[in-house]
């Protein structure tokens, strides 16, 4: 062998992207999952549940969506839940009969037999345990998919495959019943979960109507990926509601950041090779928690009804604020993200000068990254640097020279301050309303 030569060559990449959020959740994930879906044959969402919404706007009509990935509004994608999801069969129908409803083929949607599942007892179980917590409550949706990842990890979940053998089904229903029952009765002094009642919705109506979907999505997805065919994976929530690298306590209960695509899904990290941020030109999130740069006052209340700032599924409000670029900074990080997508860049014109959070003061210190320590971080002040704003409507604006120099220079510093380039920039909620930004 000639010592020039490499030991180990770089193999060709496969065709991968990862698509997930930067800040916590709501960022507009749906909007450019669509667009970015069109140069796909398959998008998989890989975990989360149904306390993820995302909107997508076509020809003026807007279609929430909870469970079903966001490529789903084409025909040539087939469109997978992943073994990392947890699924409520009720709600998971009733999206598909919407959709078809609306002339949108569902026959191309797989479900993994490995993904759980959600049971009456786990949206109750949620919506007692908040209630108990008061003031201490997480902020959850109440939609049982802590419980139900809960139940994955103890080893005690039902799942999708288990629909399928109605014996089977029904032996580990009544084994778990016996421990959720005991807590309903005497922590929560609840009525028992009914074993026969949740064993005909799940058996003799559920079932029927997803056993058609129900597959190996592990070796969809590699047949997919080994035939040179471009495969989206899509995550829920947002990198600061990770279960691992968030906020906690104040997080979800699976992992969405990039690298979870690779559990959720069934892929090895060599697989991907385009990671794809999306953040919104301010910051939002629901519920409790750490939020350095909140606004409150009338600016906030502005940004708010400007930016439509209230949740697809619960309707709750979003609290509000600046764009926080050490919080992205972790977030390139820990993604390991190659490009950016602004969203929502329309809705700060007209509001005077702009903040940017360049880095948090705490008692005097001057910190660039985030703070590993939460009690660090919950005392933590902001460190702003002032932009001049823009009145201009944005929202037609279909090239990057169109838009003002003002709003040009808030994306340079955006974009100087993270790291990585940003690629798209959403100028309304529409699917058309987007620039391809960079030079």
């Amino acid at each position: 062998m000639c010592r020039h030569t490499r030991l180990f060559e770089r193999e060709t990449r496969v065709p991968a992207t990862v698509l997930v959020g930067t800040q916590w959740g709501d960022e507009g994930k749906g909007k450019f999952t669509d667009l970015v879906a069109k140069e796909m044959s398959m998008v998989v969402r890989y975990q989360g549940g149904h306390n993820a919404g995302h909107t997508i706007v076509v020809d003026g009509e807007s279609f929430g969506l909870q469970l079903v990935p966001s490529g789903c509004l084409y025909d040539h994608i087939t469109t997978v839940l992943g073994n990392g999801v947890v699924v409520d069969p009720k709600v998971l129908i009733a999206e598909m009969d919407m959709l078809e409803s609306k002339g949108f083929d569902m026959s191309h949607l797989k479900l993994s037999g490995n993904a759980h599942l959600i049971l009456p007892y786990h949206q109750e179980l949620d919506m007692l345990t908040e209630r108990r917590l008061g003031r201490n409550k997480l902020g959850t949706t109440k939609r049982g998919i802590g419980p139900a990842y809960a139940d994955k990890s103890t080893r005690v979940g039902l799942r999708v495959q288990d629909l399928l053998d109605p014996k089977i089904f029904r032996e580990k229903l009544d084994q778990v019943l016996k421990e959720k029952n005991s807590v309903l009765a005497k922590v929560f002094n609840r009525l028992p979960a009914d074993a026969d009642a949740i064993a005909h919705d799940y058996l003799e109506v559920y079932r029927p109507r997803l056993e058609p979907h129900i597959a190996d999505t592990v070796g969809l997805v590699h047949e997919a990926l080994e035939s040179g065919q471009h495969v989206l994976f899509e995550g829920a929530q947002a990198t600061f509601l990770d279960l691992d690298h968030g906020t906690y306590p104040f997080v979800t209960s699976s992992n969405p950041v990039a690298g979870g695509a690779c559990i959720g899904a069934g892929i090895g990290p060599r697989h991907i090779d385009r990671v794809i941020g999306v953040g919104k030109a301010y910051v939002t999130r629901v519920g409790s928690g750490p939020f350095p740069t909140e606004l409150f006052g009338d600016l906030g209340d502005t940004i708010v009804e400007k930016g439509r700032e209230y949740g697809v599924n619960t309707k709750r409000r979003r609290r509000p604020g600046w764009f926080d670029a050490v919080m992205m900074r972790h977030a390139v990080r820990l993604n390991s993200l190659s490009e950016l997508a602004i969203t929502k860049l329309d809705i700060l014109g007209g509001l005077g000068p702009l903040q940017v959070c360049v880095a948090y003061d705490h008692q005097g210190e001057r910190l660039e990254q985030m703070p590993y320590h939460q009690s660090v971080l919950h005392k933590c002040t902001p460190i702003y640097e002032e932009l001049p704003g823009w009145d201009d409507d944005i929202s037609g604006s279909t090239e990057r020279s169109q838009l003002p120099s003002a709003t040009r220079d808030y994306l340079d510093f955006l974009e100087a301050q993270v790291g990585v380039p940003i690629r798209l920039v959403g100028v309304g909620p529409g699917r058309e309303q987007f620039i391809h930004y960079a030079a």
